[in-house]
């Protein structure tokens, strides 16, 4: 699916080459069999706005989005495995799942990676990637709806991969959940975290509290949902 290699790469962090390349995004667009014309129309809008901005605002603008805090983490397990030594296996076999599809990672990259998963389901028949959507669905409102409440242009992109997985996502409730929440990328959030950070590195380490139990305290009435359900088809 054409769609899911240019969305993949309009979601990494931009750089010079697609400034460069431009021309092959719209190209690759005029490709696009997935999506209606208003869809692909809002992608060639969100294409044009950001390549008419400076890359290093780009850039910026980019790292405060998807780099601080964990709310709008891009890695896919942050939001349902967290902490937990479950996100270990869970790396593990979605590493299996591309090596079994042929793609081999670089070794600083990471499995869960929201724009590299894409970029394995654009290598797949078009119905199994439409079904390895469904399956982050869930994951893929949150995003969204994080993003619109910080006003942000990406969270087109998170709208038209729930168009593309075709199916029925309760938008308005995911909106409600976290309508209360703090953000966690502002200085005293980061701040609160770092310090709890320290504590617990110079703690004495017997105190028999798990990894997600102290995630789940440190960030409690901050960011919530953090964690999602996405057994059953995708269904929290």
């Amino acid at each position: 699916m054409t769609e899911l290699l240019i969305i993949s790469r309009l979601l990494e962090y931009p750089d010079a080459a697609l400034w460069q390349h431009q021309q092959e995004l719209f190209d690759a667009l005029t490709d696009t069999q997935h999506l209606s014309l208003q869809n692909a129309h809002h992608l060639g809008v969100f294409i044009r706005d950001l390549l008419q901005e400076d890359l290093l605002d780009a850039q910026a603008a980019y790292g405060e989005l998807f780099d601080r805090g964990r709310a709008t983490s891009l890695l896919l397990f942050e939001h349902v495995h967290g902490e937990s030594r479950d996100r270990g296996q869970a790396m593990v076999d979605l590493l299996a799942q591309y090596e079994r599809a042929g793609l081999m990672l670089d070794s600083r990259e990471l499995p869960d990676h929201l724009p590299l998963y894409l970029e394995y389901l654009a290598q797949l028949p078009a119905q199994d990637a439409i079904n390895g959507l469904r399956d982050i669905a869930p994951i893929l409102a949150l995003l969204g709806a994080r993003l619109q409440q910080r006003e942000s242009r990406y969270a087109v992109l998170f709208d038209l991969l729930i168009a593309l997985s075709d199916t029925q996502v309760d938008t308005r409730n995911v909106h409600e959940k976290i309508a209360d929440e703090a953000r966690d990328d502002t200085p005293q959030a980061l701040d609160a975290v770092w310090e709890e950070e320290q504590v617990k590195f110079f703690a004495d380490q017997g105190c028999g509290e798990s990894d997600i139990a102290a995630h789940q305290r440190r960030f409690a009435g901050a960011v919530a949902p953090q964690y999602l359900n996405i057994s059953a088809g995708g269904q929290q």
